[in-house]
């Protein structure tokens, strides 16, 4: 499921992907980590509520 959406989205609107690298390049490598474990965070809360853990 992760590949199909994110093949739609290099599909769709690759300038935006473009313009989405150019900005994580300009970010320093402590914020780009900070970036990726609140990723990691946000995607544990939502499964978390998706599997009935809010209930």
């Amino acid at each position: 499921m992760v590949l199909v959406i994110e093949g739609l989205v290099y599909a769709l609107a690759p300038q935006l992907i473009e313009q989405l690298l150019e900005a994580l390049r300009q970010l320093t490598l402590d914020q780009r980590r900070s970036l990726g474990l609140l990723a990691v965070i946000s995607g544990l809360i939502v499964l978390w509520v998706a599997r009935g853990g809010l209930i």
